[in-house]
This record gives structure tokens, C-alpha cells and sequence, in this order.
């Protein structure tokens, strides 16, 4: 599969709500570098999974709709916009918040992200 392929399949499978499924797509040495609208995060493998679990705490549903998604080589970038149902109000989906992300490929897993991300 190349990269753009192991991308889309990340999200099309839910991996990015799914602290499980996630684990299969993502390297050991997962680096994730994200600058939102609240500061500077550099987060480990171990951290997203658990950022991960703590949002499936959080949230009845999660889906993202992705409007771009363009890849170079082992490099895909990726634009979408993250929503959600909180639990106390499922029939409701709101806005998380919309991101860019550039993921590299390595070993055919999610390896390196470089995120940017604004609050919906």
C-alpha cells in the first residue's frame, strides 16, 4: 500500500477515534509536532494513544471529512474538519476543530506528523 493509500485508510477505518485500531497504523517511533490554537505539543506514541482514549471518554461519535489529502513520495498531507457528539448531547454534532497535517511514511506506518489545528 503507499502512503497516500495508508492515510486514507486511517481515517476511512476510524483509527484517528479508535485507540485500538490506531495502534496498527502507527510506528513505534511516533512523532507528532501540533501547534494549535492553545500552544505547542509534541506528542510520543504512548501519548496519542492515550489522548486518544481520553477523547472516546469524551465523546459519543467522532468523524472527520476530509477536503484534501495530496501526496509526495512517502510524504501525504491531509486537510479535514474533526466532528463530534458529546455524550450529553448525541443527536448533536458539533465542531472539534479543523486541521493540516502532513504525515511521513515509514515501515508503512504513520511516522512523523506535523499538525496545525483551529478550533471549529
Amino acid at each position: 500500500m503507499d502512503a497516500k493509500e495508508l492515510v486514507r485508510e486511517y481515517y476511512e477505518k476510524g483509527a484517528y477515534k479508535d485507540a485500538k485500531v490506531m495502534q496498527g497504523f502507527i510506528h513505534d517511533d511516533l512523532l507528532l509536532q501540533w501547534h494549535s490554537s492553545k500552544g505547542f505539543l509534541q506528542l510520543e506514541k504512548n501519548d496519542l494513544v492515550a489522548l486518544v482514549s481520553e477523547m472516546q471518554k469524551s465523546y459519543s461519535d467522532a468523524r472527520v471529512e476530509i477536503s484534501h489529502l495530496i501526496a509526495e513520495g512517502n510524504s501525504v498531507c491531509v486537510r479535514y474538519t474533526h466532528y463530534v457528539h458529546a455524550f450529553e448531547n448525541p443527536a448533536e454534532e458539533t465542531i472539534l476543530a479543523h486541521f493540516i497535517l502532513v504525515w511521513e511514511i515509514k515501515d508503512n506506518k504513520l511516522y512523523k506528523g506535523f499538525l496545525m489545528s483551529q478550533l471549529g
